[in-house]
């Protein structure tokens, strides 16, 4: 990975971290959720709550019970998101324990550099954000009310547990969106061999088919998306990911060259793909 300036524009500005498809997720598709992640020792072998989201769109924050929490939701980038956050983490760790911090460009060391990359990112997806505030202080009904209001617009989502980086979601409908690390030429290949096999469904266990749609790209990495039949729990999803994913591996391994029915498939695939920031 060739290392970037302060000016340098970063495809993928999580590239390194542990787990960066959860990164993305956070970043792109995940409303509520918190993961793990430490400083080095050099820069004071601190905790890290890593979140998706906090109040004010501030983007790290030093609670008042010394916790400090990162958020990858809201913040603006430079060019190097990852520069950035590492900028506002650094100042919320030497500030006063109740201090919010907004993003600003940094020139600064990166997330990759103030992060012990040995520590696993944990992710646990929550259905409130009660991970904003320290759980022994007193709460205020303003506060309780603030938490209750963010949670009633939060969209349901589970990250599955027989594949990586999967998240189901409920919407309009549900919905399967899979962060993928591989290049996005080798993903796109693979899913048009699926596609024109018709092989790309996710084959639900009452005979349903959760419908390949297409994929966006974010932060770098690309993010195929199905669409569910309605009333379609994550439970549901769970043994037809670990299916479809083991067709996808295959595909993937794949190196010759698409067919005529794939290259249609693949043409069909990139005119639908979509991109965030």
């Amino acid at each position: 990975m060739a290392k970037s300036t302060s000016t340098d524009f970063v495809l993928r500005p999580f590239e390194g971290l542990p787990g960066e498809p959860d990164w993305v997720a956070f970043r792109e598709i995940v409303p509520a959720a918190t993961g793990t992640a430490r400083t080095t020792k050099e820069y004071g072998g601190h905790p890290v709550v890593v979140v998706t989201m906090l109040p004010g769109a501030f983007t790290a924050m030093h609670r008042p019970d010394g916790t400090v929490l990162l958020a990858v939701q809201g913040a603006p980038s430079s060019g190097d998101l990852s520069r950035d956050l590492a900028g506002a983490l650094l100042e919320a760790l030497d500030a006063e324990p109740g201090t919010a911090v907004q993003a600003k460009p940094s020139d600064g060391p990166r997330l990759q550099d103030i992060l012990d990359l040995a520590v696993p990112f944990a992710v646990t997806v929550h259905d409130d954000y009660e991970f904003w505030v320290d759980a022994t202080a007193e709460r205020s009904a303003e506060v309780d009310a603030s938490l209750a209001e963010a949670a009633e617009a939060t969209i349901p989502t589970v990250r599955l547990g027989s594949v990586q980086h999967a998240y189901w979601c409920r919407m309009s409908r549900e919905f399967l969106r899979w962060a993928r690390t591989e290049d996005e030429d080798a993903v796109v290949d693979a899913l048009a061999r699926l596609h024109a096999q018709r092989e790309s469904a996710l084959q639900l266990a009452d005979g349903g088919e959760g419908r390949f749609l297409g994929m966006f790209r974010a932060a770098g990495l690309v993010v195929p998306v199905w669409e569910l039949p309605a009333g379609t729990e994550a439970a549901d999803v769970e043994q037809p990911a670990a299916e479809l994913g083991a067709r996808l591996e295959a595909a993937l391994a794949v190196t010759e060259p698409l067919d005529a029915n794939q290259r249609r498939a693949r043409a069909g695939i990139v005119s639908r793909q979509v991109t965030l920031r």
